[in-house]
């Protein structure tokens, strides 16, 4: 993406981030219904419109800053979808749905923007729309998976954390649940030493190989 300049990669990148961020916080919210709590359905949580989700800072000053760096790691979040996990019928499985259920909508838009990819080459080489919707596609390619290995990282709030405390026997969940208070500052120091990128680099290289090789792009 070095030949774009930093405006065409935040124009572009808008609309995929957006709803990478706002889909991933629906589809916690409607697994939540699904298993029984409507809280998020009442307190109006489970729309579409970015403008119910967005963090300024996670939803738009993150993501835009990794944008317009070329970063080679992307990542943002939105107001978290509340759920009342005493209100599902079987809070510690379905703490795991709840939890999966964000990165597996990532991984599906991240699937939809490679077939948008693809569809692309239909558009005839000389198409003022071609270069645009190509960016904007491998935009949404990568963000969304990255959104969903970073949010697989088996520490508690993120997505992995929850997952393993619904998984784990109740002593080790109990352990594992009391660093949830310090996730954040974990999920910084593993980025900061460059262990994060150790660990999700031979994932994120399968997955992207995957997602290209679905869009035809080489």
């Amino acid at each position: 993406m070095d030949q774009y300049s930093i405006e065409q990669l935040v124009i572009a990148g808008i609309v995929p981030v957006l709803f990478a961020i706002t889909l991933h916080e629906v589809a916690h919210g409607w697994a939540a219904r699904l298993c029984g709590d409507d809280t998020a359905e009442r307190q109006g949580r489970l729309s579409i419109n970015p403008l119910h989700h967005i963090d300024p800072v996670g939803t738009v000053l993150i993501p835009g800053l990794m944008i317009a760096m070329k970063s080679g790691f992307m990542f943002g979040w939105a107001k978290p979808v509340p759920v009342d996990f005493g209100r599902l019928r079987n809070p510690r499985r379905d703490m795991a749905i709840v939890a999966i259920a964000g990165p597996a909508a990532n991984l599906l838009m991240a699937i939809f923007w490679a077939l948008v990819a693809r569809a692309s080459g239909l558009l005839p080489d000389d198409s003022p729309y071609l270069d645009p919707l190509r960016l904007m596609s491998m935009i949404g390619i990568l963000f969304n998976a990255m959104l969903a290995l970073v949010n697989m990282v088996p520490v508690p709030p993120l997505d992995g954390g929850r997952l393993l405390v619904g998984l784990l026997p109740y002593h080790l969940a109990d352990k594992l649940a009391r660093l949830e208070p310090y996730g954040f500052f974990i999920l910084l120091g593993l980025m900061f030493t460059g262990i994060l990128g150790l660990f999700l680099g031979l994932p994120m290289h399968l997955l992207r190989g995957l997602l290209m090789g679905i869009a035809g792009v080489s």
